[in-house]
């Protein structure tokens, strides 16, 4: 992976964080986007230069679309200054928050926030980023195994997932022409702070999901970091248009 530009959007904690230092440890350069904590997006910067990689931290709200067409002209801005590129190679669209309610107890409130962060964000952002994007690159989401399998509480998080799935085939068709290659990642129940830190935190959630596991455990954050660098390695080159789920057997 050398010389190629990552830009990751939630990269300053848990998968984000992990998968930007997987790629960079392969020797990517990595552009990394946080929402308000400056701090820990610098402290993941500083891991990646200990890498020898070069990482630059842009503030963005995924939520908020209007922003997408300023942060696409600074980061047309940026490249050439830090990386001495006109475009970047590889797209994941990981940022995104959990919210807990039952179907029936959903405000609208609530389902709007979901829709703009998980739904309309990827799916303008990368409208707004796509002059951006080198032909022949590649573009990931991130949805979740909640999307397959159903748990109560979730179902306009999940819905929302659903909805990325499927723009995610409809990018494949329409990107291919440009030799772009999208697919779509469903981790499961995952050990960090997202929704905050439940299965990492709660000793009976935990044993939970092991329990409904084929591979036994929870899965960790190095585990999706993992599958994202593998996806967008040379192993990828040919795998468009799919759905993988990387949850160790989640309820099969």
């Amino acid at each position: 992976m050398k010389g190629k530009i990552a830009l990751i959007t939630g990269a300053s904690r848990g998968l984000g964080r992990n998968a930007a230092l997987q790629l960079a440890a392969k020797g990517a350069d990595i552009i990394g986007t946080y929402r308000s904590k400056a701090d820990e997006a610098g402290a993941v910067a500083e891991e990646i230069e200990r890498f020898g990689g070069r990482a630059l931290m842009l503030q963005l709200d995924v939520g908020d679309s209007p922003s997408f067409a300023p942060f696409a002209a600074r980061l047309r801005d940026e490249l050439p200054q830090h990386f001495g590129r006109q475009n970047i190679d590889f797209l994941v669209n990981n940022a995104g928050i959990g919210q807990t309610a039952s179907f029936a107890e959903t405000s609208e409130a609530q389902f709007d926030l979901l829709m703009n962060i998980h739904l309309k964000g990827p799916f303008f952002l990368t409208q707004a980023l796509l002059p951006l994007i080198a032909d022949g690159g590649r573009i990931l989401n991130v949805s979740s195994g909640l999307a397959r399998f159903s748990l109560p509480g979730y179902a306009a998080y999940a819905a929302m997932k659903g909805g990325v799935e499927v723009l995610t085939r409809y990018q494949a068709r329409e990107l291919g022409v440009r030799g772009i290659s999208v697919n779509v990642l469903a981790p499961g129940a995952i050990e960090t702070d997202f929704g905050g830190g439940a299965v990492r935190d709660n000793a009976e959630l935990n044993a939970f999901v092991a329990s409904n596991t084929a591979l036994g455990r929870a899965g960790q954050a190095e585990d999706i970091g993992l599958a994202i660098s593998a996806l967008l390695g040379e192993g990828g080159r040919w795998i468009t248009g799919q759905r993988i789920e990387a949850s160790g057997g989640m309820f099969l």
